[in-house]
């Protein structure tokens, strides 16, 4: 298989579409006052096409952060789109869509993967998606759009995770996810006081969530929303770690991009080398796939902020580059498998 990468920084998406021929899976990333005339002007150029598409940033060999990105999957692909509706309610009233979807392109583990990107309630959507994903041990690598608006072919949706099924039909898939923080000391957190619905950590064993943070780094209030950047609380799951981002501050609480439930185990983490690991990636990738095809890749906004005020986006993405075709969205929460993460990096290679 083969991967399409076309950008327009002034939004026209014949300009991005130019040199895409016979695309068998395209990914719209496009900004919140185009989106819906993309999604139109996309189905009436390539009409019967599985798409998908969300509000966000596309990059390549560099961050298009205006207009319009496609990347598109062809010569090689079997691929679905379709949509789960209602994801702040009952998703699972849908899931018979996606286990058709998974009968239809024949999808098997090692070379079939679920990209999605969903408008909200991410773990909800994550759980839900995996329980029929997992009976053939399917991998998802996914994110978060802005503005609450997703789409699947041709059509606009809110509320709705728009997700493609993807069978590499020359050869293998993976999927990876990086994590460039590490634990901070030995600090145990037992939440408390939190509102699922709005993300909110009310208090950390038993003391207000922000002044325990706040105590911990030494820092003012209006220093924690930067501070989340370098020290992100990681939720404990099993033997890994999901990373938490702040949000905003509450009073004495704090809210966070992904939820966070009263008797959650939380640590705090501190930034790694992110370079280093960013080149154990590669490596990794590289080790399995000596020529990979093509990386589809979802980083989230605040790895892009870290990356691109210390001078390293551009780096990042050339040191990405190396491995063939990578291109990718920039999210605001990153899926991987049945976990919705912050500050991270998620993947999938193909062979």
């Amino acid at each position: 298989m083969k991967q399409f990468f076309g950008m327009s920084r002034q939004g026209n998406l014949k300009e991005a579409a130019q040199g895409l021929r016979q695309p068998q899976l395209i990914m719209l990333l496009s900004n919140s006052e185009q989106f819906s005339s993309h999604v139109q002007e996309l189905e009436s150029l390539y009409p019967g096409v599985p798409s998908i598409g969300c509000i966000g940033m596309g990059y390549h060999t560099q961050v298009a952060e205006q207009g319009v990105v496609l990347i598109a999957f062809y010569d090689g692909v079997t691929a679905t789109a379709n949509v789960l509706e209602e994801v702040s309610k009952m998703p699972v009233r849908y899931i018979e869509r996606l286990e058709q979807d998974i009968e239809r392109v024949n999808a098997a583990q090692q070379n079939t993967v679920c990209i999605d990107f969903c408008s909200g309630n991410d773990a909800c959507v994550l759980t839900t998606m995996y329980a029929a994903l997992r009976q053939r041990n399917i991998s998802l690598v996914g994110g978060t759009g802005d503005g609450g608006r997703v789409s699947a072919n041709g059509r606009v949706y809110e509320d709705a995770v728009a997700y493609a099924m993807v069978r590499n039909e020359r050869g293998r898939i993976r999927a990876y996810k990086e994590n460039i923080y590490k634990p901070m000391g030995n600090y145990r957190f037992i939440a408390s006081h939190t509102d699922k619905s709005k993300y909110i950590i009310g208090a950390l064993n038993g003391q207000p969530a922000r002044q325990v943070y706040q105590d911990i780094l030494k820092v003012t209030e209006k220093q924690i929303l930067t501070q989340t950047f370098q020290n992100p609380f990681g939720k404990i799951s099993g033997n890994d770690t999901c990373i938490i981002s702040i949000k905003e501050v509450q009073g004495n609480s704090l809210v966070c991009f992904r939820q966070v439930n009263d008797s959650d185990v939380l640590t705090l983490l501190e930034l790694g080398d992110y370079r280093a690991t960013v080149q154990e990636t590669i490596q990794k990738i590289r080790s399995d796939f000596p020529n990979p095809s093509a990386v589809f890749s979802v980083n989230c906004l605040f790895r892009y902020k870290l990356f691109s005020k210390r001078g390293y986006m551009q780096d990042y993405l050339k040191d990405m580059a190396s491995l063939g075709c990578h291109a990718g969205l920039i999210g605001y929460g990153e899926h991987y498998n049945n976990q919705f993460v912050n500050q991270s990096m998620s993947c999938v290679a193909f062979e």
